[in-house]
């Protein structure tokens, strides 16, 4: 997903889902961003909010796919990979 898209998504309202582990996201994280570290999600799932697009980002963007197949198969619609921290807008 390129720069601009994830920039559209983020201005209709998407919801930022960072699936790094806790570790990571001392390190730095993306402003706002919901925190469920992709081994946990199956179980806290219900957290992540429907009816809005999921933006889903980690350290490179291999979790954050995994993460984007179990919420569509979770039931949401819009669902976007936007692959690492480094590559969420600032």
């Amino acid at each position: 997903m390129s720069a601009t898209q994830i920039q559209a998504q983020l201005a209709a309202g998407a919801v930022v889902l960072d699936v790094r582990t806790p570790e990571e996201v001392a390190a730095g994280a993306y402003p706002g961003a919901l925190t469920i570290p992709v081994q946990q999600l199956a179980a806290r799932i219900k957290e992540v909010p429907t009816g809005k697009p999921v933006v889903v980002y980690c350290a490179a963007g291999a979790r954050a796919g995994t993460a984007a197949e179990m919420l569509r198969a979770a039931g949401h619609a819009e669902v976007y990979n936007a692959g690492g921290l480094k590559d969420m807008p600032r």
